[in-house]
């Protein structure tokens, strides 16, 4: 049985192209006690490749947490499905604000020990055990207040084109460095602060919410649906928008648009920007913000040494590359030290 993506990724492009079908890029998530993952993980591949499902999915003990593609034509028959596995049953789905049909290129399902990494090794800490669930209007109205705090539990590179008027951004490179950091920094805040939180989809702050509660914080919520959803109710229910520039996501979009503004700056010239590229070099793959002066001038690269390497003969490069075992730079994320309109850590 084919457990495994057969296609490149420039071939499943192709394929797409012809296809000629609309795809919806979603996102989900669900903790839950999973007794097997890889059993659970094998079937899913196996129901979701014969949809022609694309994306990026984790498979942990804790749950799961879904990135994905799925053709408009057979969204229906993969909700049918969701719905058969009984902790997915009426799942809440997150739909993507800007689609593209080639946000993800391949199907892959990857058991790892946990959803979301968060360096705790602490068997009483129960993650079910989660803070209040708050929509758009709600969250509107509970971080207007003046005994609430706003944190962002996402990262440095995320938080830095986008985030929530008067939100705490930590400068933190993971999901694990944000715990033990907020957690001092609002020891103080415990008994009579509301600690309100939000991420991307909600699975970040839905950890953290049951963490903080954990740690003894009495009044901890977080946004239901993260931004995207946010996004979704705002502009359904005409709310007032308090999300300001792009919102980072996983996958070859890189962001969605939520408002006009570009709180960001480029990191070669500092001209205002906000879009995240890798740079050109494969070798590196650095992710940075590039305006499209810097793209010209570096020739989509992140410094005159690697424009140099991308543009050698492909096989050069290759020999090149070969031994070097530090040579991707991509969980840097924008941090390299010869970008210098970046903060460094």
């Amino acid at each position: 049985m084919q457990l495994y993506n057969t296609l490149s990724a420039k071939e499943r492009a192709a394929l797409i192209d012809m296809a000629g079908e609309e795809r919806l890029t979603l996102s989900f998530y669900a903790y839950a006690n999973i007794g097997n993952p890889t059993l659970l993980r094998d079937h899913l591949f196996i129901s979701w490749n014969a949809l022609d499902v694309l994306g990026r999915i984790y498979v942990a003990r804790e749950g799961i947490n879904a990135q994905l593609s799925v053709p408009a034509p057979k969204f229906n028959a993969f909700k049918t499905h969701l719905d058969s596995v009984a902790f997915l049953k009426g799942i809440r789905l997150n739909i993507a604000i800007e689609q593209d049909n080639k946000s993800f290129l391949k199907l892959k399902i990857k058991v790892r020990n946990k959803i979301v990494a968060d360096g705790l090794n602490d068997d009483t800490f129960d993650v079910t055990n989660k803070g209040v669930h708050l929509n758009a209007a709600e969250f509107n109205a509970l971080t207007s207040q003046k005994d609430t705090i706003l944190v962002d539990m996402r990262n440095h590179y995320e938080s830095e084109i986008g985030h929530f008027s008067g939100a705490i951004t930590p400068d933190v490179d993971t999901f694990r460095d944000s715990l033990p950091m907020i957690e001092k920094d609002l020891s103080k805040f415990k008994e009579d602060k509301n600690l309100v939180m939000y991420c991307t989809g909600g699975i970040r702050c839905e950890k953290a919410s049951a963490y903080f509660k954990h740690k003894g914080f009495k009044k901890v919520f977080q946004l239901e649906g993260g931004i995207i959803e946010y996004a979704r109710q705002v502009k359904n229910n005409a709310l007032e928008n308090k999300f300001v520039g792009k919102n980072f996501v996983f996958d070859e979009r890189r962001s969605e648009t939520i408002s006009d503004d570009v709180i960001a700056t480029c990191h070669q010239c500092g001209a205002a920007c906000d879009t995240h590229v890798n740079c050109a070099n494969e070798g590196c793959h650095l992710l940075f913000i590039q305006c499209p002066s810097c793209a010209e001038t570096f020739q989509s690269c992140c410094s005159t040494d690697c424009a140099e390497i991308a543009a050698l003969p492909y096989e050069q490069q290759k020999t090149l590359r070969k031994g070097k075992h530090n040579s991707n730079k991509i969980f840097k994320k924008g941090r390299a030290h010869h970008l210098k309109n970046v903060s460094q850590s």
